[in-house]
């Protein structure tokens, strides 16, 4: 009998060092207790550290999904605030938030109707039982938020721009209102009536047509914010079978008729209470009907379980977290563990909530939040908040059209993108010591970078 002889033969590739690449660079925004965020907070740092440092290798041919971009949402009380400033102080804002050479602010969200932070409950269908939309009218929003649309055009002609309602107009739900849903969540539903669902349509239909006539282009509908709640603010209860049935019988025959431009997606699902999200996916008979779904405040094990059921879902993030008004360092640095949860799993962009709001930071509904800017209306004052400071960077370095990349590290939270030039390496350090990273593209060594204490940055390291 022969014997099987297996002979294991261990090759040791040898790699050298290569330390030739002097021109990567590192920009950064320094978040400090006290400190008062620069309406243009990017500082760059160009320079080699002589140190060791913590390891990181990245994988530029190794890509996943494209970058859509950074953006914030439009609102009312933001854009009466805005308002209230001079033409100077309006222009200011507006290229610091859209500008390409500072936020680039890309992808961007609207209500359709009031959002939380309306002034009030209002639509654009304030007459009951018109069936026809013959009364419908945007007129409201012509002092304040169609303005301050307009003016991100001006900046940034390139912004996508997407939209939701809060709730329908309080005629078409079984409560009559629109808010108030907390005092009658059973009520707090679309009438299950098909001259209201055929009504509903056409006013989503008129609403895009209606932007169009003033010059704003709505990309994306996204048919229920928050579908899954019941709030003293607009809100409306649609279970996924709704949505779908509404989407296949209704809207999407009414935008085909009128050659609506817009894309139709699922949504806004979170999963604080249920896995509404992850039913809409699993769904078979609806999902090819929508061009994606909306999400925010999910988890990142939800994103991944979605994709598993579903692998080519489009994903669009709809909101980030509101807080409460504080407008904290914490806070600000708590943002790019957010940001990284998302499109480190697969989602093209993150849209932050309020851009701006006033002096109380409160909705119509006497709540606060936090924002970008907060405009005094009285003292006419402009004040940039830490979460500015970090979405100016993001904005800044996550543009449309790269792709995010593989890399492999311990160090916690990171993103890694690349263009056909360089890639790009986010990191944090909310530390009180600078910290030291030794960057590797794939086997080479290409960079050891020093990064400031308390601060968000990027490494930009060319590799071409």
């Amino acid at each position: 009998m022969k014997k099987l002889v297996f002979i294991l033969i261990t090759v040791f590739t040898i790699t050298q060092s290569v330390n030739a690449q002097n021109n990567a660079k590192v920009y950064y925004v320094k978040l400090v207790e006290g400190e008062i965020i620069k309406p243009n907070p990017i500082e760059e740092i160009v320079g080699e550290s002589t140190k060791s440092g913590i390891s990181v290798r990245i994988y530029p041919d190794i890509a996943f999904q494209t970058i859509e971009g950074i953006g914030g949402a439009f609102n009312e009380i933001g854009g009466e605030a805005l308002m209230s400033l001079s033409e100077e102080q309006q222009n200011d804002i507006m290229k610091n938030l859209f500008d390409k050479n500072v936020s680039n602010f890309s992808v961007c969200r609207t209500a359709i109707g009031a959002s939380d932070f309306g002034i009030d409950a209002y639509s654009y269908s304030e007459v009951p039982n018109d069936y026809k939309m013959k009364k419908f009218s945007i007129e409201r929003e012509k002092t304040s938020v169609i303005p301050y649309i307009q003016m991100a055009y001006k900046y940034n002609p390139d912004m996508e721009l997407f939209a939701s309602p809060w709730s329908p107009p309080g005629w078409m739900k079984e409560s009559g209102l629109m808010d108030r849903g907390i005092e009658f969540p059973a009520k707090n539903v679309l009438k299950d009536d098909p001259k209201i669902y055929k009504a509903y349509a056409l006013y989503f239909s008129k609403y895009v047509a209606a932007y169009a006539k003033e010059g704003i282009k709505v990309d994306k509908i996204v048919i229920q914010n928050e579908q899954d709640i019941n709030t003293k603010y607009p809100s409306c209860n649609m279970p996924p079978k709704q949505m779908g049935e509404f989407v296949i019988d209704y809207l999407r025959p009414q935008f085909k008729k009128d050659n609506t431009p817009a894309e139709i997606w699922a949504g806004t699902f979170r999963t604080a209470k249920n896995l509404d999200g992850l039913e809409y996916v699993a769904n078979i008979s609806w999902r090819d009907a929508v061009d994606g779904i909306g999400i925010q405040y999910i988890s990142s094990m939800q994103i991944e379980n979605m994709r598993a059921v579903y692998p080519e879902i489009n994903f669009l993030h709809t909101e980030g977290n509101c807080h409460g008004g504080q407008n904290s360092i914490g806070q600000a640095f708590s943002r790019f563990n957010e940001v990284a949860s998302y499109i480190n799993h697969g989602v093209s962009n993150f849209c932050y909530w309020n851009m701006i709001l006033n002096e109380t930071s409160s909705s119509g509904w006497d709540w606060k939040q936090n924002s970008l800017i907060k405009i005094d209306r009285t003292n006419k004052t402009v004040t940039y908040n830490p979460d500015y400071a970090v979405m100016a960077l993001f904005g800044q370095f996550m543009r449309p059209g790269m792709k995010r990349v593989a890399s492999a590290s311990w160090y916690g939270d990171t993103i890694t993108l690349a263009d056909d030039k360089n890639v790009y390496l986010f990191i944090k350090n909310d530390s009180d010591k600078p910290k030291t990273f030794d960057i590797w593209l794939k086997d080479d060594q290409a960079k050891v970078v020093d990064i400031p204490a308390q601060t968000i940055s990027v490494v930009e390291v060319n590799y071409n």
